[in-house]
């Protein structure tokens, strides 16, 4: 396509572009409209909720008020139902009749705006009704009556704006209506007009991708022209099936052999929260899959995929009658439960442990409902992939892995679309980049040249997987994009397009291409890193309720087998499934609506009291028969004289009383000598065993920094480098004191309030922080300046550690400017370094850098909180707590201080209890001990390899047994394992480096249950 400049400063269009403005002109204007070909009006009654939604039967009996067209409804987050009535006339062609309906949609992506869903009289859902999918089809002639749930929701993004906005909040919404009923009538679909539509919009993508010196945009620019003329304007239904013929023969040219396969899987993905709630994703689960069953009904070939368990409970409650008719597309294998998750998780704060139940409950709710055990794991929009997670997907039974985010990187591209992903252990996943690089395809031609484009494997491979449908707000795929589906099967320009479903898809992929390349560790994501920071509550409330989740399955399975208490299984689960839940990508990262935010904080709170009254019955029916002083230990060390995972009297250690030395505050015991001055910071940590400084000369350590937290776009999503050029040190607290046991330290800034104190306990300092936080768009950040010359630094990840650059010699390096890390990160020189932990951080940033003195110098700085404006406005204000520790020493002394940090002691009087299970060697980790999800009574244990080295161990137990084996995380038996037992207290392990395990003891049973029967 080619234009210039005349003398006359018009611009002068070539041929072609000139054919195709008139094309377009004719399509837009003439064609487009001519699809509904007669309309007839209907009788729409309203009744507007008021409130939460109500159920179908609850609607259905309500008075109805007469509703014109143009009338306002939709108060933020209300409902309203529509009962319209109306007459299909005899004469018209079955299935011809719709329903067509504008709720005062606006142009942006469907599925953030107002949606509704169809009824019939009897309750049963026809389908969705959306921006882009806005038909109910009428099969019958005669009279009809449908009833219409219309969803209000506040369109909350704007796309590049990330105002604050006070829709996220009902309390703050208003009530002023926001809709305007634009359309709702009976139309007559001219099918042939239909058709042609699809034709010319499937031509015209390949004339917009197709390079304009090629002779097939030529033909097909042609062939349009054509189109145009043999076709009446005045009179498009008539002519369009001559239009049709003209077009076939463009349609009818093959693709080369050398095309890419695409295998188009039918998909939507439904965020299970984010600029809407919870309950409101429950009708959207709804509508999309009503969508879905009834595009089924219609095309034999089409197969849709669908991820989280927690999604089709929703339907299962919500919708039984609609459940049935998903589980029987599940058996035609029509409709594909995939990815084998609760929900489609967060991958870099949750546990590993709650990594592993998002498996664990996923799989075993399909395998109930459907018999599908799914072998991939299904995240195309977390915020980055967890080098842990190829083990943990392989330990569940999976194979493969599909997501398309990292193609969101703002700096480097990972180099391969289909390659092998190998975890920290090892263990590796057959992996798969979309290269349309969207999970919301339309099939169109644009998406398609993408997908050419971008697809690495190019010459060694053809196999691509394409995902279409409507996403994020739900909707799914469109007879439209099976339309071009059907179209691009075979056809010039385009790659080959296949109605395909997940599995056929991989194992073509994996047929062809013997040897894939391997991409080794973490997905970092360049992109959304302040995720690890936003909504603070919200994070706490998961490291929290994963602590509390730990104690209640181990003191419940303890006083099952020792006492006979009843196991809370249903309990449990329960608990566990509302935490995963919460760690959808859009809760746990912080990056949603108010709304969504203030019920998870209440959730947590709700979860904290069912599993605190399980801790303490169990502990009391354990901790009978004496009256002694005791404490309980759920860690998997020795603490204060309590062994790992037992009950026992403790003795903890003396507190360090600060001294006051002029104008600084030592505190010391046998290993460690801090000393605080009078700006709130220090200026020396000594470790007293090696007699070395931790901080570099004339650097001090622990200081607080505000930085501007401006993002250039998605606030609560994303921290730019460039903000932390601009800052402050808080340097000049309002107070610096003894208090008891610590140094107290208050700053004022801005309207927060900051206050620390500072302990020395068993070689470590402790900073405990209170803050009172009223900033907007700031960053705070504590900075640990070491005295090391390192130049990668271990942060802990599920079940082990990751390394990481922490130099800038890469862009890859450069890029990664703040990561997650769990309980703790370490630097250290071969024979001394620094472990810092924290009870609930997880955004850090690490980098060498130059002392005053010219030597060089790690900082660490941990980010506690931020306040972004967009979703939430709100976010990250008022009280958060943290504790964080510091102690030289290595990697084992960080593992146990990441512990420490997350599993208080307990006290308690009774007699002790020993543990159930114990092992030889500091480096395996015991990370859960439960009863077996089967009921079975069967014990189950599991633990890794913390420390990144092979070792070999022992596991003995308290307690007598039948059997053990090594199974998967479903608790199924995996033969040849490793694992050898050499009576029935004593299981002989050998680990590689951060392998997990999980064992299963078949028939556990007190020693004294033994003797007594």
């Amino acid at each position: 396509m080619t234009a210039e400049e005349n003398p006359n400063g018009r611009v002068r269009l070539d041929a072609e572009t000139l054919a195709m403005q008139r094309v377009r002109r004719f399509t837009r204007f003439r064609l487009a409209p001519a699809v509904h070909r007669d309309t007839r009006p209907v009788e729409i009654r309203a009744w507007r909720v008021g409130g939460e939604p109500v159920p179908f039967a609850t609607a259905a009996v309500q008075e109805f008020e007469p509703i014109a067209l143009g009338a306002s409804w939709g108060r933020p987050w209300d409902t309203v139902w529509f009962d319209v009535r109306g007459e299909v006339p005899a004469e018209w062609p079955v299935d011809e009749a719709e329903l067509l309906v504008d709720l005062g949609f606006v142009e942006e992506q469907p599925g953030f705006q107002a949606e509704a869903t169809a009824y019939r009289p009897d309750g049963t859902i026809v389908k969705a009704i959306e921006p882009r999918n806005a038909w109910v089809p009428l099969p019958h002639a005669g009279s009809f009556r449908l009833l219409l749930e219309a969803a209000a929701n506040p369109t909350i993004q704007v796309p590049y704006e990330y105002e604050p906005t006070s829709m996220g909040d009902p309390a703050t919404a208003g009530d002023d209506e926001h809709y305007r009923l634009v359309r709702l009538e009976l139309v007559r679909r001219d099918v042939v007009v239909w058709e042609l539509l699809q034709d010319v919009i499937a031509l015209d993508g390949l004339v917009q991708t197709l390079p304009p010196e090629t002779a097939r945009r030529a033909d097909i620019v042609h062939a349009l022209e054509r189109m145009v003329d043999v076709m009446d304007p005045d009179d498009v239904s008539a002519t369009a099936q001559s239009g049709r013929e003209v077009l076939a023969p463009a349609l009818a040219m093959t693709a080369p052999g050398s095309a890419l396969r695409v295998s188009a899987v039918g998909h939507a993905h439904i965020d299970s929260a984010w600029l809407w709630p919870t309950r409101e994703t429950v009708r959207k689960v709804a509508r999309t899959f009503a969508n879905v069953v009834d595009l089924i009904d219609r095309d034999p070939d089409f197969v849709f995929a669908a991820s989280s368990a927690q999604q089709y409970l929703w339907l299962k409650q919500s919708q039984p009658e609609l459940f049935e008719r998903v589980r029987s597309a599940v058996a035609a294998g029509r409709f594909r439960p995939v990815g084998g998750m609760w929900v489609e998780s967060d991958t870099n704060m949750p546990s590993g442990e709650s990594l592993a139940r998002q498996f664990v409950q996923g799989k075993a709710f399909f395998l109930e409902e459907f018999g599908v055990d799914s072998a991939e794991v299904w995240l195309p929009d977390s915020f980055g992939y967890s080098a842990a997670l190829p083990q943990i997907a392989r330990a569940a039974g999976a194979r493969s892995f599909v997501t398309q985010k990292p193609s969101w990187n703002e700096t480097n591209r990972i180099p391969y679309s289909t390659f092998h992903w190998e975890g920290i252990d090892g263990s590796r996943l057959f992996t798969h980049l979309p290269p349309a690089e969207t999970y919301n395809s339309d099939l169109g031609a644009a998406d398609l040249a993408r997908t050419e484009r971008v697809f690495s494997e190019k010459g060694r491979a053809r196999e691509v997987l394409g995902l279409f449908g409507w996403g994020d707000g739900g909707g799914g795929p469109t007879r439209e994009m099976l339309a071009q589906a059907h179209r691009k099967r075979d056809l010039e320009g385009s790659p080959r397009v296949f109605l395909s479903d997940p599995q056929s898809f991989f194992a073509a992929a994996e047929a062809e291409l013997a040897s894939p390349p391997v991409w080794v560790g973490e997905m970092y994501l360049e992109l959304h890193r302040g995720t690890l920071v936003s909504q603070q509550k919200t994070k706490r409330g998961n490291r929290h309720s994963e602590a509390l989740l730990r104690q209640a399955e181990l003191w419940a399975a303890t006083a099952a087998i020792l006492r006979g208490t009843p196991y809370p299984a249903r309990e449990l689960r329960d608990a566990w499934r509302q935490v995963l839940l919460l760690q959808f990508h859009d809760i746990l990262p912080g990056t949603s609506i108010a709304w969504v935010h203030q019920e998870a904080e209440a959730a947590y709170a709700r979860v904290a009291e069912v599993l605190e009254k399980i801790i303490a019955a169990s502990l009391a029916s354990l901790a009978t028969g004496g009256d002694a002083q005791l404490s309980a230990n759920a860690g998997p060390y020795l603490r204060d004289g309590v062994e790992a995972m037992s009950i026992g009297p403790s003795r903890p250690v003396e507190p360090v009383v600060p001294a006051a030395d002029g104008d600084v505050f030592v505190l010391q015991d046998d290993t460690l000598r801090v000393v605080v001055d009078r700006r709130g910071a220090f200026t020396s940590i000594r470790d007293l065993v090696v007699g070395r400084e931790v901080l570099p000369d004339g650097v001090p350590g622990g200081v607080l920094h505000v930085l501007r937290d401006t993002p250039r776009e998605w606030d609560a999503w994303d921290i730019n480098e460039e903000d932390q050029r601009s800052g402050r040190a808080l340097t000049d607290p309002v107070d610096v004191r003894i208090d008891g046991d610590a140094v107290f330290i208050r700053h004022r800034f801005g309207a927060s309030r900051i206050d620390v104190r500072v302990r020395v306990r068993e070689g470590r300092v402790d900073l405990s922080f209170d803050i009172d936080w009223h900033e907007s768009q700031k960053l705070l950040k504590l900075a640990f300046p070491l005295d090391l010359r390192a130049d990668r630094a271990a942060s802990e990840i599920q079940y082990g550690h990751l390394h990481r650059a922490i130099h800038r010699n890469t862009s890859w390096d450069s890029a990664r400017f703040e990561t997650v890390a769990h309980r703790w990160v370490h630097v250290g020189e071969p024979s001394w370094g620094v472990a810092i932990a924290n009870d609930v951080v997880y955004g850090h940033d690490l980098r060498t850098l130059q002392a005053p003195s010219g030597r060089p110098m790690v900082v660490a700085r941990l980010s506690l909180l931020r306040a972004p404006r967009y979703p939430d406005p709100g976010a990250d204000q008022g009280r958060h707590e943290f504790t964080v520790s510091l102690r030289p020493g290595g990697i084992p002394d960080a593992v146990v201080d990441g512990y420490r940090q997350s599993l208080p002691m307990r006290p308690l009087r009774g007699a002790a209890v020993p543990a159930l299970v114990a092992v030889s060697h500091p480096a395996v980790v015991i990370e859960a001990v439960k009863l077996a999800e089967d009921d079975s009574g069967d014990l189950v244990v599991r633990l890794y390899e913390a420390h990144g080295d092979r070792v070999s161990a022992t596991l003995t137990t308290s307690i007598e047994w039948d059997a053990v084996e090594a199974t998967d995380l479903l608790e199924r038996a995996l033969p040849g394992t490793g694992v050898s037992s050499t009576s029935d207290r004593a299981i002989e392990l050998d680990l590689r480096p951060f392998e997990l395990v999980t064992l299963r003891l078949r028939g556990p049973r007190s020693p004294s249950a033994r003797a007594s029967a």
